[in-house]
């Protein structure tokens, strides 16, 4: 049964508690990283045996595996992903941003330029944990921003073959190059290259545990999107909510993992005695039950706050993943939400709309991040490049500021590069 708190009686610790993944994969992902980097592809088709049980000659997915792919997958299917590409084209290209040039009377030029990023790898879960949106969630925007190549990376399975509706969605997404190749290793393989795998710039999407800290440990080498936690869901909701959306918006997560957090905020004693009966009884219908029975008991918990205000305040501190707003008048409390990866506004908008089909992105930051990071979006395919042009005469405007300066840090050297132009070379 989950746990009901009221908001005036407990502690900060309570209402941040969850159970936090033990696994100790630190030395075991070094080794990985290690090992790809100095065997390249040899590496990469042991650990394919080992953890995938794929015996492999060629990583790359080719033309005719994609086609065949497509056969496999319903055409209404096919047909949907197209449409939900459509809206996540159309609002992220909302997102694209230009660079900026001004001047100053004395001949000072000054600006920025965004420039895409040459070649992005993006890894997406395989098997079991297969999904096909976080293929369209991350390569649109890339392909948006200017992306030169995307290079995906997806564990086979046993039989060496790619789940048929990650290829198709690769496929109505436009990427390029498909390797079949998952883990930690196939983090390395875009960090470091091989002899068929290309090095990337960036390397963006979802993973276990062990991809996660193979991020982690190549970070600087390439950049990452972020380091994403368990999945969370909070859901604000007043009196006046229907019980079973609640608690199924609450399971919509929870059956993720056992690790996976959904947290109910109301200002409702009433809701939230309704909320746990609901959630007992529609955990009996779920195939995953198991799995969502352990988040919503070790880590789910109803927080009943004296008013909105207060809920909206635990929203804040809590900085979810996805944040619910379950009330009439949701633009009403949009502008006080500080925190919060992705907020779904009004009683017909669950988060799974956003998982799949509304057109904003699905990484999001996870464990509190959101208090500092933002969702996935075009402009994480981009970097900014600044350029300044001075004349003689505007230098000379100014170069006994620049020079006053930099004596006044110990830095001589510096103060002496804009003197010297001047025929001042030596300062008190």
């Amino acid at each position: 049964m989950i746990r009901i708190l009221e908001m005036e009686k407990i502690k900060d610790e309570e209402i941040f508690a969850r159970e936090e993944p033990t696994s100790n994969v630190s030395g075991v992902v070094s080794e990985i990283l290690s090992d790809v980097k100095a065997r390249g592809d040899e590496a990469l088709r042991d650990y394919s045996k080992k953890f995938d049980g794929a015996e492999l000659e060629s990583f790359l997915v080719g033309e005719e595996e994609i086609q065949e792919a497509l056969t496999k997958v319903e055409p209404e299917f096919i047909e949907i992903l197209k449409e939900a590409a459509a809206n996540i084209r159309a609002f992220h290209e909302k997102q694209v941003s230009n660079g900026f040039m001004m001047t100053k009377p004395n001949g000072v030029v000054l600006g920025q330029r965004v420039i895409p990023l040459e070649r992005v790898g993006l890894y997406v879960p395989g098997g079991t944990a297969a999904y096909p949106s976080t293929v369209l969630m991350d390569s649109i925007p890339a392909k948006i921003a200017g992306v030169s190549e995307i290079v995906m990376v997806t564990p086979p399975g046993r039989d060496g073959s790619v789940n048929p509706y990650i290829l198709a969605a690769a496929f109505v997404a436009g990427v390029g190059r498909i390797y079949k190749v998952g883990g930690a290793q196939a983090v390395a393989a875009l960090a470091y290259g091989t002899e068929t795998i290309p090095r990337v710039d960036k390397i963006v999407g979802p993973g276990n545990a062990y991809v996660a800290e193979a991020k982690k440990q190549v970070f600087g080498l390439v950049g990452i999107d972020m380091i994403a936690g368990p999945s969370e869901v909070l859901v604000l909701a007043d009196g006046k909510s229907n019980p079973a959306f609640v608690a199924a918006d609450m399971l919509s997560q929870a059956e993720h993992d056992k690790n996976a957090s959904a947290v109910l905020v109301t200002d409702s004693m009433e809701l939230a005695k309704a909320v746990a009966e609901e959630l007992e009884k529609q955990l009996k219908c779920l195939k995953r039950e198991e799995i969502a029975r352990y988040s919503i008991e070790n880590n789910g918990k109803i927080i009943v706050a004296k008013n909105f205000e207060e809920g909206i305040e635990a929203a804040n501190r809590i900085a979810p993943e996805h944040l619910e707003i379950c009330v009439d008048n949701p633009f009403d409390y949009l502008g006080r939400i500080k925190n919060a990866g992705s907020v779904f506004l009004g009683r017909y908008n669950p988060e799974p709309l956003g998982d799949y089909f509304a057109g904003p992105n699905h990484t999001l930051p996870t464990s509190g991040t959101a208090r500092f990071y933002s969702p996935l979006g075009v402009e994480d395919f981009v970097k900014r490049m600044q350029y300044s042009y001075y004349t003689k005469d505007a230098l000379s405007g100014d170069f006994d500021k620049v020079s006053y300066f930099a004596n006044k840090e110990g830095l001589s050297a510096h103060a002496r590069s804009v003197d010297i132009r001047f025929g001042k070379e030596q300062r008190d």
